[in-house]
Order: structure tokens, then C-alpha cells, then sequence
């Protein structure tokens, strides 16, 4: 799995965000780094939803604050709407960080306990206007009323006086009030009970049809993503293994990283038999020393010579699903099948 290439990349018109070679190494002392991203490339459509998946450890929240430019990658393009926001000075890229936003996994502690709900919604409002506090306030209700608070019970109470559910919705308010043209939602649902998970995916899905939203959500749960993402993609120690259709995926996984992770989510049915057929051998590999060639080799039952040697590169196997992998499940589309 765990490979490069740009096959299943679309035309730069067609796509509001365009990832080419992102790369985000970290220092880990003594000459050595970690490599948590490692030369991924994929693109989202404006109005899309764009799942990223993977064990803990693949890189994918760092993937999504990458695209911030926190931190800022160290090699690769993050091109926004035809800007590439790596080239941008300190300055151009506070201004441009006005049109991403990004929805955190711990709700609660991403609000500051000492501020009152209508001025953590509000802050956005204060640097980049309007400047009239009634419109201010304005906006404030029109979005907290959106995500199913109550503005004006909420304005004046703090965080510590709602439930992680509740603040959750007051985040994903504070992250919508200045009409960004991209929000990536990290593990937004991952620290919520099953029953509130369902009500945050519900809103955040009616939102998506209402403001026109470009998502990015970040998970490790296979069955959250399928409800609300349009594509998929699957990564595994930094690198990219597959891409596909939300539904083509789940249905014909191509890659056995894939397989693995849709083996592992248990299915709600005492009736059904466990598939104790696909399972992973050894540990997650160190990303300071990744294993040559195909990183997941080390753990896949498919693995030979040639995974150690070469780095798979993303093939196409249908029409918008693409895999990166010497051995993939399915058979690939003879017309697409040689190496971009």
C-alpha cells in the first residue's frame, strides 16, 4: 500500500483544494525525524466531503492542520481556490485562514473556559468585522440558532455550563461564522456518545446543503465516514493507499490496508459471523524508520519482493477508485492500469 503518484488526481478547475506532495516531517533529535506525512496528493470538489481515514499514527490530523499551515509542511502544494498557501508570507496567510477553518476533536477544551459563548462565536466578528456590535450579534444568533442552541440562553453562560455535545455545536458555529470555504472537521464526533454522534453528523450534513460546505473529516471510524463523506481516502504511516467513491470503497476495497480496517469495524447483528479471516501481522512500524518500499509490507500477508523494493504507485481500478498497491483485490482497469 502506502504509495505515491497522481492518477487519481482531477483537473485543477474542477477542485477547490489540490494537495500535490504534501510532506510534514518533524524534528526528533539526534539527526533523526519523524516522517508523519510522507509525499500525498488528493483534491476536494467545492461542495464535497472528503473522508480521511486511518489508524492512530497515519498522519491524517496532521494532514488536516498541514493544510492550515500548522505547521506549515515541509515540502509539497496546498493550492486553495488556484492560491498555493505554502508560498504565502506570515501576513497573506492570516488573512487567507479566514476561508479554512477547522473543527477540533476535544470540543471542550477547544473553547476558552473563561469567555462567554457569545463572545467566543463573536471573536472572528471582532478582527475581521462587521464592526457594529448588533450586527456582530446578529450573525452570532443566526448560527447558534443554526446548530440547535439557543442564542440568547447561551449568550452569557460559559462553556463549562454545556455538555460536550452542546459545546461541539458551539464550535462548529465559531467555525462557520466567517463563511469559510473549507472547514476540516478533526475526529469532531470521536469523544461524543454513539446517540449525540448521530445528532452532530445530522447537523453538520444539514449545514453542508444550507451554507454550501467543503469538508474534510477526519476519522478512524470506517462507519462515521461512509454516512457523510462523497470520497474516501485511506492512509496508513503518512502515506496515501487508496482513494474511491464513499460507497465503491466499502462495497470492493482494493487495497488489503483497506480491507483490514472494514474487517475490524464490527457490524450491530448477533446473527452475523465474525470474519476472522483478514488480520495484520506484527506492529505499526516506527515512523522515524519506515520500512522501504510499500510501508505497510511488514504487516500485509500479500507482501514479496518487490514491496520491499519499489514503492507502489496509485493505479486506476474503476472510474474515481484508485489504489497504490503491487497485489490489490480487485482487478485494475486495463485501459488506466500503467503507473502515472
Amino acid at each position: 500500500m502506502a504509495g505515491s503518484g497522481k492518477a487519481h488526481l482531477r483537473p485543477e478547475d474542477e477542485t477547490l483544494l489540490r494537495v500535490e506532495g504534501l510532506t510534514v516531517e518533524f524534528d526528533a533529535g539526534r539527526g533523526r525525524k519523524v516522517h508523519a506525512v510522507s509525499g500525498i496528493s488528493f483534491d476536494i470538489a467545492r461542495g464535497e466531503t472528503l473522508g480521511l481515514v486511518g489508524e492512530s499514527g497515519c498522519g491524517k490530523s496532521t494532514t488536516g492542520r498541514a493544510l492550515l499551515q500548522l505547521p506549515k509542511p515541509t515540502s509539497g502544494a496546498v493550492v486553495l481556490d488556484g492560491e498555493d498557501l505554502t508560498q504565502l508570507g506570515p501576513e497573506q496567510m492570516r488573512e487567507h485562514r479566514t476561508d479554512l477553518q477547522m473543527i477540533f476533536q476535544d470540543p471542550i477544551s477547544s473553547l476558552n473556559p473563561r469567555r462567554r459563548i457569545g463572545d467566543v462565536v463573536a471573536e472572528p466578528l471582532r478582527v475581521w468585522g462587521p464592526s457594529d456590535n448588533d450586527e456582530q450579534w446578529a450573525l452570532v444568533s443566526e448560527l447558534l440558532h443554526a446548530v440547535g442552541i439557543d442564542p440568547d440562553a447561551a449568550r452569557y453562560k460559559r462553556p463549562h455550563e454545556f455538555s460536550g455535545g452542546q459545546c461541539q455545536r458551539i464550535s462548529i458555529a465559531r467555525a462557520l461564522v466567517m463563511e469559510p470555504e473549507l472547514i476540516i472537521c478533526d475526529e469532531p464526533v470521536s469523544a461524543l456518545d454513539v446517540s449525540v454522534q448521530a445528532q452532530i453528523l445530522n447537523m453538520l450534513e444539514d449545514l453542508k446543503q444550507k451554507y454550501g460546505l467543503t469538508l474534510v473529516f477526519i476519522a478512524h471510524d470506517l462507519a462515521v465516514v461512509k454516512n457523510i463523506s462523497d470520497r474516501v481516502a485511506v492512509m496508513y504511516l503518512g502515506k496515501m493507499c487508496e482513494m474511491s467513491e464513499s460507497d465503491e470503497l466499502y462495497a470492493h476495497p482494493a487495497h488489503p490496508y483497506t480491507q483490514l480496517l472494514l474487517g475490524s469495524s464490527p457490524i450491530p447483528d448477533p446473527l452475523v459471523k465474525l470474519d476472522e479471516s483478514v488480520e495484520a501481522e506484527g506492529d505499526l512500524p516506527s515512523p522515524i524508520d519506515p520500512p522501504s518500499g510499500c510501508r505497510f509490507r511488514t504487516r500485509c500477508p500479500l507482501a514479496d519482493e518487490i514491496c520491499e523494493r519499489a514503492e507502489p504507485q496509485m493505479r486506476r481500478v474503476s472510474e474515481d477508485h484508485f489504489v497504490a498497491c503491487h497485489h490489490p483485490l480487485v482487478e485494475l482497469d486495463t485501459a488506466e492500469a500503467e503507473v502515472v
